[in-house]
């Protein structure tokens, strides 16, 4: 693979489970640099293709001129878009059933050490958030619109933020004075309301405004909601084994970053590993529910002490696997 200093997390992992052969299918639904994607292509030569999707249009850019020869070739089709439209976007472009499909919930390096983005509160930039520039909300136009109410249940929701309510008040004073529009600016606020609550040093090692920074990046971008809306669309284009469980079948691949996203995969693929989804005091099974994956991952795949020291950001990702069932008609 050509050198990146953005490093994708768990590839080995990825490619491990994802088993990319010749002639098969596969989406990637978060593309970001392409790092996964081209190991994608490199071991599912000659004629393995892949849906690479992304909201980010400049993300979009870089891996077509990276990996131009895929395209060229055929073999990689880039789409902007949104995974949560997962289905519609598949059948756009006649690509499924796939072997394969991916969700790295993360994002890119290059995209956190881009001012504009607004992503980062250790650089000054315009508080935006979005991964789609084209989307209408900001992380400015919720933070100057929202009532306090909602800004404290969003740090709660997303950030898990402990004095949610103290940094709402504090914004919504501030913001009555100018409007808070650079991520400097809201940093500095976060900080200040929290050491106000905590009378005291942050004791986690943590910078203060990382909890709402986030919170605020996944309501802007609706995340769990758009994970949520993905996973049973990514089941459904997963290719079936043949009758009697022979077979090649499709494989979901998911990495998550945090509680929440992990919790959401987590829940999905062991509801959908199970059979009967009844209450357990019932004494005949009335909901008819079929299990159609198969756990391959009991428990989340983390990454080597090795990743970690070489790429520090990749070391609350937590992977999740699960295999298509044949159907139980089959």
């Amino acid at each position: 693979m050509e050198a990146s200093w953005h490093m994708p997390v768990l590839l080995e992992e990825v490619v491990r489970f994802l088993q990319p052969q010749a002639g098969g299918h596969y989406i990637d639904g978060t593309l970001g640099e392409g790092g996964h994607t081209e190991a994608i292509l490199e071991h599912s030569a000659p004629d393995g293709r892949v849906l690479g999707i992304d909201l980010d249009p400049e993300a979009l850019d870089r891996v077509a001129q990276r990996l131009s020869r895929y395209v060229k070739s055929g073999r990689l089709i880039l789409v902007q878009g949104n995974f949560a439209d997962l289905e519609r976007i598949a059948a756009a472009y006649a690509f499924g059933p796939v072997q394969g499909i991916l969700l790295d919930l993360g994002f890119s390096s290059l995209q956190l050490s881009n001012p504009r983005r607004g992503l980062s509160f250790t650089v000054d930039g315009p508080l935006d958030m979005r991964f789609d520039p084209a989307q209408p909300l900001s992380a400015a136009d919720l933070v100057n619109r929202a009532d306090e109410q909602e800004l404290a249940d969003i740090f709660h929701r997303y950030g898990e933020e402990r004095y949610a309510r103290q940094i709402a008040r504090r914004i919504v004073r501030e913001r009555e004075q100018a409007p808070i529009t650079s991520t400097r600016r809201l940093a500095e606020i976060v900080t200040a309301a929290i050491a106000a609550a905590r009378q005291g040093p942050p004791r986690d090692g943590i910078h203060p405004a990382t909890r709402v920074f986030m919170a605020l990046r996944i309501a802007v971008n609706r995340e769990l909601e758009n994970l949520e809306r993905a996973l049973p669309q990514m089941l459904n284009l997963l290719s079936r084994p043949a009758p009697g469980g022979h077979g090649p079948a499709g494989r979901m691949v998911v990495i998550a970053f945090h509680s929440l996203e992990d919790r959401i995969v987590k829940e999905f693929m062991k509801r959908e590993a199970t059979d009967c989804l009844c209450p357990p005091r019932t004494p005949v099974c009335v909901c008819g529910h079929r299990a159609r994956l198969r756990l391959l991952t009991p428990k989340p795949v983390r990454p080597t002490a090795e990743e970690v020291s070489a790429n520090p950001r990749s070391r609350s990702a937590r992977l999740r696997v699960a295999e298509r069932l044949a159907d139980a008609s089959a």
